[in-house]
């Protein structure tokens, strides 16, 4: 791999291969020629994704005709990622059903059963 490639690790949004194109076009707001530069070096690399690769040469083309990074962490945490399932169980005393008693099945005294 060339020199000018940078690894996965290096990259100044480091979930960049999960991020969906919404959020990566919203994230790489933050970022400078420099680091949006990085990710489409990666990108042209790695995946080579037309849409991906789109974005980011729009966004280096408006950052070099002066546009700004704006406010914000590139680290910010991800709305797109689904929170840690809640562990344990939710099942208390005050929310058990009542307690079931299944008839048996042939019972003579029980009238939901045909008799025979």
């Amino acid at each position: 791999m060339p020199d000018d490639i940078p690894h996965h690790d290096q990259l100044p949004l480091p979930d960049y291969d999960h991020l969906p194109l919404g959020s990566l076009e919203s994230r790489i707001r933050s970022l400078d020629a420099e680091g949006v530069g990085m990710l489409l070096a990666y990108e042209r690399a790695h995946g080579d994704r037309l849409p991906v690769t789109q974005i980011l040469e729009r966004r280096l083309e408006d950052l070099r005709n002066g546009a700004e990074p704006t406010d914000g962490s590139p680290m910010a945490s991800t709305p797109e990622a689904d929170p840690a399932p809640a562990t344990g169980s939710k099942v208390t005393p005050a929310t058990t059903g009542p307690p079931i008693n299944p008839p048996s099945h042939g019972d003579p005294t029980n009238p939901a059963q045909p008799r025979g």
